[in-house]
């Protein structure tokens, strides 16, 4: 049985009610965005949750106002969307605040359904029965006063929970096989969208999924946590990251924000390939460039997307790609491509470049072909002197890894290799053999005998001096 295949109970509720934080202590954790505000989640999470023999899904989702309108109604359609995937409902109610007029609504709809219901009184901290009896009057008999902040009542919850899910979900967890090991080749490889807000990255991820899996609104900030999704595509298997809109931190001015941009600059660190979405219209600027110095930093393959080629000419297009290489210039081995999420232009390339790019980063040279193109490089061009005239010699070479692909490089002196020289040898490198879309590491160290504290030559004079001594 895969992941997909165990049974899904759906977090359903309004806004601010702690159905992340629920989320949270049902699988473990923090993978999910938490703050004292609504509107926080507006995207569908799903998790894993083991308890006893069984093993189900766990979905977190946005607030649920049917009468709400604007973003919020956007919101609304996701979560309806859980709805209809759902096994079971936890209905999800701030019982320090009582039931509400939009928790009647919320039930109203979930009666229509014909879903299995169970009411989770949250925000309980000693004895909820109280707090919590007024829940009843929702017309759904079984009612859990929890707090999730503190696990009180959890337990409880998930004994009904088990309870009432299909009956292969009670087996799930002993009979099924563990997931195979994969070669690093092999792997789903991990596919990062980050860029400034509103330039399209939730837009992308949802035509590449074929459906609306992460929220999509013109309001800049919808998307807050990062959203994983696992993808397929021409036999090979993928996860998508939807990422949060990232701006100058001293322009953020909500906790809310800063955390989830913190989040995404986590998720540039943990994938194999950062997507830099920017919008075509204004091509590069100088917070994609800062994004994209992140980007290199992190040394993962990066892909760089100029999306919503939709609302720019053709005859324009040219310069904006121009403009964003000269903006990105330090970033000048990351591929450019255009795209429209609204007409599907270009963005099955994504995963294409991906693809490439993750191969790339992949390769390893061998180390004899290393060192002959190393010679070949010192004999044409030597590196410069050090201060004083000090002669540097480049001695032996070999990639200690991949991903980004990293040489070492044996010298005498390697504070004495310049700038200019790295660049020289890393130019050389990409020609011969490639590493197209992936940062290239050089590293410099001492030559053995050096670390030892001299050349081999006068290694030999101390010896022959304390022989001479010895007779």
């Amino acid at each position: 049985m895969t992941v997909d295949d165990l049974p899904l109970v759906a977090l359903l509720g309004r806004p601010n009610v702690g159905k992340s934080s629920l989320f949270n202590r049902l699988v473990g954790g923090q993978p999910a965005l938490v703050e004292d505000a609504p509107g926080v989640t507006r995207d569908r999470r799903y998790g894993v949750v083991d308890w006893g023999p069984a093993r189900f899904r766990v979905v977190d989702t946005g607030g649920l106002d049917p009468l709400a309108t604007g973003i919020l109604a956007a919101m609304r359609q996701q979560t309806l969307r859980a709805l209809d995937e759902a096994d079971v409902v936890v209905f999800v109610l701030d019982a320090r605040e009582g039931v509400t007029a939009v928790d009647g609504e919320v039930a109203k709809l979930l009666h229509k359904s014909g879903k299995t219901v169970l009411i989770a009184a949250n925000k309980v901290d000693r004895d909820g029965a109280g707090a919590a009896s007024e829940a009843y009057a929702l017309g759904f008999p079984d009612v859990f006063p929890v707090s999730a902040s503190h696990g009180r009542g959890v337990s409880d919850l998930l004994d009904a929970l088990v309870a009432r899910l299909p009956e292969h979900a009670a087996s799930a967890a002993t009979n099924a096989s563990p997931p195979p090991r994969r070669d690093d080749d092999t792997r789903p490889i991990r596919i990062a969208f980050v860029g400034k807000p509103n330039v399209g990255k939730s837009s992308l991820v949802n035509c590449l999924l074929g459906e609306e899996r992460v929220l999509v609104h013109d309001q800049p900030g919808t998307t807050r946590d990062p959203i994983d999704t696992a993808f397929s595509f021409g036999g090979r298997e993928y996860v998508l990251v939807d990422t949060a809109g990232m701006r100058r931190r001293r322009s953020i001015d909500t906790r809310a924000e800063h955390v989830s941009a913190a989040m995404a600059r986590d998720q540039i660190d943990r994938c194999d390939v950062a997507v830099l979405v920017v919008d075509a219209r204004d091509a590069a600027t100088a917070e994609d460039a800062r994004l994209a110095g992140e980007i290199e930093a992190s040394g993962r393959g990066a892909l760089v997307v100029l999306n919503k080629k939709d609302l720019v000419g053709r005859r324009d297009m040219d310069a904006k790609i121009q403009t964003t290489r000269e903006a990105l210039a330090f970033l000048a081995y990351a591929p450019v491509i255009v795209t429209s999420a609204v007409t599907r232009a270009g963005v099955t390339g994504i995963v294409t470049e991906a693809t490439r790019i993750f191969g790339e980063a992949s390769k390893r040279v061998p180390t004899g072909a290393l060192n002959k193109l190393l010679a070949e490089l010192v004999a044409r061009q030597p590196p410069p002197s050090g201060p004083g005239g000090r002669h540097v010699r480049l001695y032996y070479a070999t990639q200690a890894s991949v991903r980004p692909p990293t040489v070492f490089i044996s010298t005498n002196h390697a504070a004495d290799i310049g700038h200019a020289y790295r660049r020289f040898l890393v130019n050389q490198l990409r020609k011969t053999y490639g590493f197209d879309g992936t940062p290239v590491r050089l590293v410099f160290r001492a030559h053995a005998q050096k670390r030892r504290g001299g050349s081999a030559a006068a290694v030999a004079f101390k010896k022959s001096k304390k022989r001479a001594r010895s007779r």
